[in-house]
């Protein structure tokens, strides 16, 4: 078999026809990674785009070619007792060391990420690094996002990304052949509604952490750190990549990461037949035997086993804090902690539920949608500009990740045939306080 593809190739030289290196048949790797939140309690999203990066250089692709983006403020974090260091897993390696800088803090934004991907050079010059995709043709792209999310929206820390504007940006991508084949893999809840306008037919394969109308679950909850490590979707194609230094293809990861995923249904999105393709080709190779994370078994996994879903992360932690504490002063002081978040949970939903029965005029009708959350959003602009009034009246997306679980109200009211119009004007009276931030 050699030896006839060796003749093959000579007699390709003698007919003058361009002989294919290695390098011109497989192109080259460029990754873009996100965590779009910010804050302690949101530690994991960090983590996890950090193991993403330790996984993409240990496996030779080379830093120039990969893109970050996170807001970098939970590595010399005051609550951090290990300064300069991040883990992703108990008792597990440092996965901060040696991570590019690239975007961090105000530069992290939806509007800078898109760019990253059109390779919109002169958009970014002067922002963070300037870093942008440059990738060819013949390339292979990895996209991570990790964060919050809802319905057709993925969270950043001050605004949000809308599906349609991801996939936009994609097929934008295509058209300009920036890519040969793209990987996408997104954690946050409701992550499948990102990829609804997604095409199969570009040479995309994507993952999401849940379905359109689940949330994503964090894991590793350390009694130590007072929060959580890693996401449970991450974790699992993280480790499994760890543990096979990426021998399997796409499929057989999906199918391994979908059957360990029990808090939430793993899908896959785009061009399936992709999925044939060795995650090697998206995610490098290495000699290395990888991390030895042990048998994982289902009885005594330690991701699962530490499993919540991810709304209910700062309860979780707060109530971590009250289990932990021996003095009264402390005890009074977490239980009052729990106490304010809880208020401030009603804050979002009882402004949402008075929007919802100015809108409608109906107490019943506007119980019924607050309820309801099997819709899928069909109504895109008036969904999409009921979302930006809430947003930029009520409560910041990006500040308060709980006002994120009340949005698909909105999905219900634009599906029962009320419009944007009614609902901003709901916004304008009733939301007409100071700016609110921090409601997790």
């Amino acid at each position: 078999m050699q030896g006839s593809v060796v003749v093959m190739m000579m007699m390709m030289a003698v007919s003058g026809a361009h002989v294919l290196s290695a390098d011109e048949a497989e192109g080259e790797i460029w990754a873009v990674l996100v965590a779009g939140s910010f804050g302690w309690l949101n530690y994991r999203h960090q983590a996890d785009v950090c193991h993403a990066y330790q996984i993409l250089h240990s496996h030779g692709v080379p830093d120039d070619h990969i893109i970050v983006m996170m807001v970098d403020d939970i590595a010399y974090n005051r609550a951090n007792p290990t300064p300069g260091k991040i883990i992703n897993r108990p008792d597990g390696p440092d996965v901060y060391e040696g991570v590019p800088k690239d975007y961090t803090g105000n530069d992290v934004t939806p509007e800078n990420f898109m760019k990253i991907l059109k390779g919109d050079a002169d958009g970014l010059r002067d922002v963070g690094s300037g870093k942008v995709l440059k990738s060819g043709p013949k390339d292979r792209v990895f996209v991570n996002l990790v964060d919050h999310g809802a319905p057709d929206i993925f969270g950043f820390p001050k605004s949000f990304l809308h599906a349609r504007n991801l996939s936009d940006t994609i097929l934008a991508m295509h058209r300009n052949r920036q890519y040969k084949e793209m990987l996408v893999y997104l954690e946050s809840c409701e992550s499948g509604s990102m990829y609804k306008y997604l095409p199969d037919d570009i040479g995309v394969y994507a993952l999401s952490a849940s379905n359109a109308s689940q949330p994503s679950f964090a894991c590793y909850n350390d009694l130590h750190l007072h929060t959580f490590l890693g996401d449970v979707f991450s974790v699992k194609w993280m480790e499994d990549t760890d543990r096979n230094n990426p021998k399997e293809t796409l499929k057989q990861q999906f199918l391994k990461v979908r059957r360990e995923v029990n808090t939430s249904h793993v899908l896959q999105w785009g061009e399936k037949s992709l999925a044939s393709q060795k995650v090697s080709k998206f995610l490098g190779s290495s000699s290395d035997e990888g991390d030895d994370y042990g048998p994982f078994l289902p009885i005594r996994d330690p991701c699962l086993n530490s499993s919540v879903s991810s709304e209910d992360v700062p309860l979780a932690t707060l109530q971590s804090h009250l289990d932990n504490a021996t003095e009264q002063d402390d005890i009074d002081y977490w239980n009052q902690q729990i106490s304010e978040l809880q208020q401030n949970r009603t804050l979002v939903e009882d402004t949402m539920r008075k929007l919802v029965e100015r809108v409608t005029g109906d107490v019943e009708v506007s119980e019924q949608l607050m309820t309801d959350r099997h819709h899928t959003s069909t109504r895109h602009d008036c969904y999409a500009d009921s979302l930006n009034a809430f947003h930029s009246r009520c409560f910041n997306l990006g500040t308060n990740p709980y006002a994120l679980r009340v949005v698909y109200v909105m999905v219900n009211l634009c599906e029962h045939g009320y419009t944007a119009k009614e609902f901003d004007g709901a916004t304008s009276v009733l939301c007409n306080y100071p700016p609110i931030h921090g409601i997790n």
